[in-house]
């Protein structure tokens, strides 16, 4: 069954239509949505896209369009995603879903009452480097989870921040934390499991933007292991880079900074006995395409079955819940725990704005 797109925003949006487009037996993009009338021409003749729209209010009046996609500036993603899931819906959203907690609270509220559904953007997870290793660990063969360490080590120049939302708290909601690092985090945590506490330390030294441009951080795990994080965007050699030790087992990610999960990975075993394994459980192993495609279909699947869907609104709030926990930290200069409700000082709003943007300032004169 064919599933009718409505692709919203057209800068990143382009990558997801290349993806629907690796599904022709799954998805049909039949509109696109931009404010730019020069890049609504330049990708609906590229793609062969006749429904185009500078009007977002049309796009949700489209009685044949299944899947609302959300490529837009981050800080009218909870705008778009209720409107969508009040019109009856299913809604694919980029990263960061919404700016706070309080707000993916909102949508976890909408989607109970709404025949569609959230799929939020972790496109990350998918590859077959990454998989391989996720399906050692599930299989239970990597044992017990020692240390991490994540690098997320990019290049930003001026010319990427001559944008009117880019490098603004009100807009993007952040920096390297909230546009960059948010994929390696949900790495981090797709494999190793969830994360109990975090402290960090922030700073903008390499561009006049507003929002933090280097971070690093120290985190405890809920099952006990550790892991470090580094993050900038002033590095001349762009690599992403995880390495995962296991009592069983040691993972490291390829270098690709925008497609970590692909092959190759290092799958480093303890001994012959935990390679003999490992062998066995890749036998009939399937290839996992990367980033969108990958995730495109069993998204689908999920769709059609009314089954799960490959990432979840819960996955997003605790990614969500991770970036307030790093804030706060920036903030306070203490350790964090990431138990982020209502009575949290920064459930509605994990913005350093204000008291915040003054310690990112200082540390750049550092």
């Amino acid at each position: 069954m064919i599933k009718n797109v409505a692709v919203v925003g057209c800068g990143i949006g382009r990558t997801h239509i290349v993806s629907y487009a690796a599904h022709p037996d799954k998805f049909r993009v039949v509109a696109i949505c931009d404010l730019n009338d020069e890049r609504l021409a330049s990708i609906g003749d590229e793609f062969g896209i006749a429904r185009r729209t500078k009007d977002f209010d049309e796009v949700l009046r489209m009685e044949d369009v299944d899947i609302v996609d959300v490529c837009t500036p981050p800080a009218v993603h909870l705008e778009q995603i209720l409107a969508s899931l009040a019109a009856g819906k299913n809604v694919v959203c980029e990263k960061p879903l919404v700016g706070s907690v309080a707000d993916v609270d909102k949508v976890i509220a909408a989607e109970k009452q709404s025949k569609g559904r959230v799929l939020p953007i972790f496109q990350y997870r998918y590859g077959n480097g990454i998989m391989k290793a996720k399906h050692i660990i599930d299989q239970g063969i990597a044992g017990k989870p020692y240390l991490a360490s994540v690098e997320v080590f990019w290049k930003r120049t001026s010319k990427y921040y001559d944008n009117p939302w880019r490098g603004r708290w009100e807009t993007e909601l952040g920096g390297v934390l909230v546009t960059h690092a948010i994929h390696l985090h949900d790495l981090l945590t797709f494999v190793m499991g969830p994360v109990k506490s975090v402290f960090a330390r922030a700073a903008t030294r390499v561009n006049d933007i507003e929002v933090e441009d280097c971070v690093v951080g120290s985190l405890e795990l809920q099952n006990g292991a550790l892991a470090s994080t580094a993050a900038t965007l002033g590095s001349q050699d762009e690599i992403s880079r995880l390495r995962f030790c296991f009592e069983n087992v040691t993972f490291e990610s390829c270098q690709k900074p925008y497609a970590p999960g692909d092959d190759p990975w290092k799958i480093i075993p303890a001994s012959p006995e935990v390679q003999a394994k490992i062998d066995q459980a890749f036998e009939g192993w399937n290839f996992v395409p990367t980033r969108f495609e990958g995730l495109f279909a069993p998204y689908h699947e999920a769709l059609v079955t009314g089954g799960a869907l490959p990432i979840t609104l819960a996955d997003a709030r605790r990614s969500l819940e991770l970036l307030t926990a790093f804030y706060q930290s920036i903030e306070t200069e203490r350790p964090q725990t990431l138990q982020v409700g209502p009575d949290h000082p920064r459930y509605t709003n994990w913005s350093l704005a204000n008291k915040g943007a003054d310690i990112l300032r200082y540390a750049a004169r550092a």
